[in-house]
């Protein structure tokens, strides 16, 4: 199988960058380098190996979902710049329409 080539130019290009010609002359090695390497993934029997969505496994995903404790009602609204009839009041923040 050949080795795919890609015009760094080209894809600078879509890319909508300006390069240089020495910066063309250093990337176009470096991505013919990454091709190859993806030419070489390529050829590899992987038949056997099972899909996964991760290379390892995944531990502590999520918390234990615990409810937490209750605080009375006094003891929330102690704290609160302003109460009314057992609430928190806020300033408002949305002008009229």
């Amino acid at each position: 199988m050949p080795q795919p080539h890609i015009d760094v130019r080209y894809v600078a290009n879509l890319a909508r960058l300006e390069l240089s010609d020495a910066e063309i002359a250093t990337f176009q090695p470096q991505l013919d380098a990454i091709l190859g390497h993806v030419a070489t993934l390529s050829q590899l029997d992987v038949d056997a190996i099972e899909p996964s969505a991760h290379a390892g496994l995944v531990f502590g995903r999520m918390r234990a979902d615990v409810p937490l404790p209750s605080l009375p009602l006094a003891a929330v609204l102690q704290n609160a710049p302003d109460q009314s009839q057992g609430q928190i009041r806020v300033p408002k923040v949305v002008a009229d329409a």
